[in-house]
């Protein structure tokens, strides 16, 4: 791949002095042609602005541009191919570039924007394993050698027993984790493919998280991300605290890696050359990467080259930066609290898992909750980050499975609707029929703990396994409706077990914001809002994560100072689902989440039983 990297030894600053000039220009750094460029706009017409976010998913990439405003102008998306195979999911980076490029130029044409009217972009990818070698080629990391799966997807979990071995460790990083790390994180993953594919172990030159990876093949620039690195490889952010209240710009290299960790879970190659393969350098959310697009990605996009970049987030972390401050507007009493009053929402980032996020001024130990991560999403705010490892993916299993699928599959085709609100019309159907005294009393004898990737969060523990009691010999689709309607039952009661759980630990969340797939399913809101008894804002714009990563382009672009400051001009307020205030309904909800906190208890005395008779 063509196009400049970023020397070592480079002295341009990962934080711009608050003293520093802001530039109007589309280019951050620019190249001869891009100064040519900027010269002559200046005498004509000033450009709007327009900035581009693209986000990476489990089977899609997807690309938005949005004015200056925070307004959806177009977005497109493309498939990427994925590889499962038991325990193990893979994909090509190759593959999802492509999808990145078909997706881009899909939407500047919806959009009728030119690529030259872009004037910042940024990545938000899930927290997927990118290994590539010198050349920057793709290296297998798959069972098959097929050099093309060079990606171990984020939901992969064949490193359940790397990860047991690093919890072991009682490492002093695994206390900002939660306490253990997931397989889902990076150190067990690597640690899986040293001891299992050695050859492409020794062939590595970069190990990259996936948004890492795709400011990097934009801009040749390799610095990574607080979030990612942070969030995912046990980087210590809080180790550059001083750096962000600090007057001066300075270049941000890595002192977060613990050294006696990597060393320790047998990884200490990693530390080799200042952390060469795992990142030298580290910049927060949304500084400008490199010179911005190189011309190669540049045409490959159908954009300009030189147009800025800024570092990436994690897709999750990209739905709280275009969520979180998305509340309806407040008195100025309100507004001078708004450093504290961003401590009491949660966001919930509803896809095929669903992330549950949520910031502190005060570092916030909690057990089994990823965190705290310093600066991780919002700069300044320690985050904690909770989660769900199967939501979406879970409720497409379940339908996908039962009985009356295609009888389903092809009433909602005929109607024109999806599945999802087929089930829903049919379930408000049932409540005069059966009698029911409300809508959710109609899964009084169906429970469901959805742990059927096991339980991310607040338990972590991947071995958990997904419970449905009340099961019978009806394969209707209503019988579908009810389980349906169960299984988001106790999704809800999932999310609802992580929000207690992180206030008895020191937050005071009372708000959720959601965004995502999911929360376009308005049975599913509701039923979150009256389980948890507190109110639910939806987004103007309901594509936040790709708002999410538009913000780091406008970032990057020296629009805003700051992510905060184009997090407040870019998030509004949509909708607010409240909470029913039928007291009935909300002692049905208490019992039933007493029966769900019950199932996994059940799960834990079953498996020590199990575990005996094998002895």
């Amino acid at each position: 791949m063509s196009g400049l990297r970023r020397p070592w030894l480079d002295n341009t600053p990962i934080l711009s002095s608050r003293k520093e000039k802001q530039h109007t220009s589309p280019v951050s750094r620019s190249s001869p042609s891009s100064v040519e460029m900027s010269t002559a706009a200046a005498t004509t017409t000033p450009r709007r602005s327009i900035f581009l976010g693209v986000d990476v998913g489990t089977g899609s990439a997807r690309a938005g541009l949005f004015d200056d405003s925070g307004k959806l102008l177009g977005s497109a998306s493309s498939p990427i191919q994925i590889w499962k195979e038991g325990d193990c999911v893979e994909q090509s980076s190759t593959d999802i570039w492509h999808a990145i490029c078909a997706a881009v130029k899909s939407a500047c044409s919806l959009a009728n924007v030119a690529g030259d009217e872009v004037t910042g972009m940024g990545f938000a990818a899930t927290c997927s394993l990118v290994a590539v070698d010198a050349d920057g080629s793709p290296v297998t990391v798959s069972w098959s050698g097929d050099s093309r799966r060079n990606v171990i997807v984020w939901m992969d979990h064949r490193a359940v027993k790397q990860a047991e071995k690093i919890n072991s460790s009682n490492s002093p990083v695994l206390q900002y984790c939660g306490g253990a790390l997931s397989p889902e994180m990076e150190p067990p993953k690597l640690l899986w493919v040293k001891e299992n594919l050695p050859e492409s172990w020794s062939m590595v030159f970069r190990w990259m998280d996936l948004s890492d990876w795709l400011s990097y093949r934009a801009t040749g620039d390799d610095t990574r991300s607080l979030c990612t690195t942070v969030c995912k490889w046990t980087y210590l952010g809080h180790a550059h605290m001083q750096q962000l209240n600090g007057k001066d710009s300075r270049n941000m290299e890595t002192c977060g890696w613990d050294d006696d960790f990597w060393e320790e879970i047998g990884l200490g190659d990693l530390v080799d050359g200042h952390h060469a393969k795992i990142g030298r350098s580290v910049a927060f959310p949304g500084h400008p990467l490199g010179s911005g697009l190189t011309p190669t990605a540049a045409q490959e996009l159908g954009l300009v080259a030189g147009t800025p970049v800024g570092t990436s987030l994690i897709d999750a972390h990209a739905g709280g930066v275009g969520i979180m401050e998305s509340v309806p507007e407040l008195g100025s009493e309100a507004k001078e609290n708004d450093n504290e009053a961003i401590c009491h929402r949660m966001a919930l980032i509803c896809g095929t898992s669903t992330c549950h996020m949520a910031v502190s001024r005060n570092k916030l130990f909690i057990p089994g909750v990823w965190g705290p991560f310093w600066s991780a999403m919002i700069p300044e705010y320690w985050l904690t980050e909770g989660g769900q490892s199967a939501t979406g993916a879970l409720l497409d299993y379940l339908i996908e499975n039962h009985a009356a699928s295609p009888r389903l599959a092809n009433r909602a085709a005929s109607l024109k609707i999806s599945m999802f609100e087929l089930l829903s019309n049919t379930i408000k159907t049932m409540i005069d029929e059966l009698k029911s005294p409300f809508l959710a009393a109609l899964t009084e004898h169906i429970h469901v703990l959805p742990d059927f990737h096991g339980n991310r969060s607040p338990i972590a523990d991947p071995k958990s396994k997904g419970i449905v009691f009340g099961l019978t010999l009806e394969t209707s689709e209503r019988q579908l409706a009810l389980l349906y309607l169960a299984t988001v039952q106790g999704i809800a009661y999932g999310t609802r077990h992580i929000v207690e759980h992180c206030n008895a630990h020191g937050h005071k969340i009372d708000t959720l914001l959601a965004c995502g797939g999911l929360s376009k399913n308005s049975l599913y809101i509701q039923e979150h809002a009256d389980i948890l008894g507190c109110p639910i804002v939806l987004p103007r714009e309901s594509e936040s994560v790709l708002l999410g990563a538009a913000i780091l382009g406008a970032v990057a672009s020296k629009k805003y100072s700051s992510l905060t400051e184009a997090m407040k001009a870019l998030n509004a307020a949509g909708q607010v689902i409240h909470p029913s205030k039928n007291p009935k309904v909300k002692k049905y909800h208490d019992a039933k989440y007493r029966i769900f906190r019950e199932l996994y208890e059940q799960q834990l005395s079953q498996r020590s039983i199990m575990a005996q008779a094998l002895e």
